[in-house]
């Protein structure tokens, strides 16, 4: 009976553990200074992959470096958005759209320089890279980057669709 009572205790704790969670009621600017809210960011039913960086790490660029070079078809194939947030403090926050635009990027980039989506996501190390379902769930959460991860992300994309 009590392998019963862990067996059950066991399932409850795998199914709350897994449960879905959203992005929360937070807003942030973009790097041109409009408001973005967290909470109601949609991509019409396809994926949406939100990326943390900073301007001064390395494999964070890299890794949104290789992204932005596929992104073009990834969006063609799967629909999918890319959303970066920057986690730079208020001082270096004006470092972000220079970097941006010396890349190239052309998704969207967000600042958090209080660090309140970082904090509200459990964020503690970067690059750190969720994924989100075309109804705004969170399904697939990623820390650090080596060179070739956007395939095993590109394949978890597609994997949600």
């Amino acid at each position: 009976m009590k392998k019963l009572y862990l067996l059950i205790a066991a399932m409850m704790v795998a199914t709350f553990a897994c449960a879905q969670t959203r992005l929360p009621n937070i807003t942030l600017k973009d790097v041109s200074g409009n408001d973005v809210r967290l909470d109601t960011l949609s991509n019409n039913g396809k994926p949406i992959v939100v990326a943390f960086f900073a301007t001064w790490c390395k494999p964070c660029n890299r890794e949104l470096n290789a992204i932005d070079e596929v992104y073009n078809d990834w969006k063609q194939e799967t629909g999918v958005k890319i959303v970066a947030v920057s986690i730079d403090q208020a001082q270096n926050i004006n470092k972000v759209k220079p970097l941006v635009d010396e890349n190239g990027w052309t998704y969207q980039v967000l600042l958090d320089p209080n660090g309140e989506l970082k904090r509200a996501m459990g964020v503690q190390m970067i690059p750190y890279t969720l994924l989100l379902d075309g109804k705004g769930y969170i399904v697939y959460k990623h820390n650090g980057y080596a060179d070739g991860a956007e395939t095993e992300l590109y394949q978890k994309v597609k994997d949600c669709l």
